[in-house]
C-alpha cells in the first residue's frame, strides 16, 4: 500500500480543517468501493466508535447513517448522509460525498476511487474499473467541530488526516 497525505499546511491550498489522503492498494475498483461504502466497518476502524445506518439499502443518494463517538455520557452522534453516489465503471472514477449534519461535528467528506494499471501508476482514466490492476483512494474531509475556535483548525486537521488514514489502512488491508 503506498501512502500520501497532505493536512492544513499541504500543497494545493488546503483549507483549515480540511485534510487529504490518498493511497494506492493492490485491490480492483470495484472491491474498495464496497469496503469505503460499507458505513458500519468505519466505525470498527474507529475507537469508541459504532456506525449505524438508518436507511434501507442499497446504498444510494440519501443514504443516511450516523457514528456515535465516545464511551457512555461522554460521546457525541455525527450524523451524515451521501449526497453523491457514482460506483466506479470502466472508464470511469468512482465518486462518494457525504454531508455532516450533526451539532457538534459540521462539514463533508468526499473520496473518489480509481484503477489504477501497474502498481502507483495512474491509467489515464481507462482503468477506472473492471481490468484495474488495483486502485487509488483520494480522501478528502473538510470539518470543524462546535465550539472549537478556528485557530485550532490546523490541530484538527493533523488529528484527522492521522486517525482517517489509519481508518482508511484498516478498511483496505486484506
Amino acid at each position: 500500500m503506498r501512502a500520501r497525505s497532505e493536512g492544513a499546511a499541504g500543497p494545493g491550498g488546503a483549507r483549515p480543517g480540511r485534510f487529504r489522503v490518498e493511497r494506492t492498494v493492490a485491490l480492483p475498483p470495484e472491491e474498495v468501493w464496497r469496503r469505503l461504502t460499507d458505513w458500519p466497518a468505519h466505525g470498527a476502524q474507529v475507537p469508541f466508535t459504532r456506525t449505524t445506518v438508518l436507511t434501507p439499502g442499497p446504498d444510494a443518494v440519501g443514504t443516511r447513517f450516523t457514528a456515535r463517538t465516545g464511551v457512555g455520557r461522554f460521546a457525541f452522534d455525527d450524523p451524515m448522509e451521501v449526497v453523491v453516489f457514482e460506483p466506479p465503471a470502466p472508464g470511469r472514477t468512482g465518486v462518494c460525498r457525504l454531508v455532516k449534519l450533526g451539532r457538534a461535528v459540521r462539514g463533508e467528506a468526499s473520496f473518489e476511487v480509481s484503477g489504477v494499471a501497474a502498481a502507483g501508476t495512474a491509467a489515464a482514466g481507462t482503468a477506472a474499473a473492471g481490468g484495474a490492476a488495483g486502485s487509488r483512494v483520494v480522501w478528502v474531509e473538510e470539518l470543524s467541530l462546535r465550539g472549537v475556535p478556528a485557530l485550532f483548525d490546523p490541530v484538527l486537521a493533523l488529528a484527522g488526516r492521522v486517525l482517517f488514514g489509519r481508518a482508511l489502512d484498516g478498511l483496505l488491508r486484506d
